[in-house]
């Protein structure tokens, strides 16, 4: 019975529960895809726009800040991302496109998605905040996504599948 063949199962998959618990086992691939790619996109959306890193201007980082600086949840984080707009921007950017590589590769699943979580969070308290209805603000959403992956990790089609696998294979 060693790693589950004897039982059916390999690799986190219950081959003996045909198509409905391979769409189980399968569920959060689709949703891990959507928010890799997306994130991917709003990492490299931002590093290729000039304007975004500036202080001030239309389309900067700086002018978003100042636009929901009164209107924020929670202020404080708005005027430590106003010390340096720049910075701020970068950091989102490539936390965005480190987040969204890594829930692409299944690689440190869970830390990924709690990346992406944080990055929607401080999104919503901040820059959706006063959005109403609240439905129509999608950092709220995208935080809610990403819990799934925070609680599931990326057990399938993932570099984590291989490091575990591999560990297995080391072990007596």
């Amino acid at each position: 019975m060693a790693h589950g063949h004897a039982t059916g199962v390999r690799g986190g998959v219950d081959h003996r529960g045909g198509l409905r618990a391979t769409a189980r086992a399968y569920a959060l691939v689709p949703l891990r895809i959507f928010l890799g790619v997306t994130f991917v996109y709003a990492g490299l959306d931002k590093l290729t726009d000039s304007a975004f890193f500036h202080a001030s201007g239309a389309g900067s980082i700086g002018e978003l800040m100042h636009g929901v600086r009164d209107s924020a949840a929670i202020p404080a984080l708005v005027d430590l991302a106003l010390k340096s707009p720049s910075g701020f921007g970068y950091a989102i950017a490539f936390g965005e496109l480190a987040v969204g590589l890594a829930t692409l590769l299944g690689l440190f699943g869970r830390l990924a998605a709690l990346g992406g979580a944080l990055i929607s969070l401080s999104l919503w308290l901040t820059v959706s905040w006063t959005t109403t209805p609240y439905y129509y603000g999608n950092d709220l959403a995208y935080l809610m996504a990403w819990l799934p992956l925070v609680l599931a990790g990326t057990p399938l089609l993932s570099a984590d599948a291989l490091l575990v696998r591999r560990r297995r294979l080391r072990t007596p």
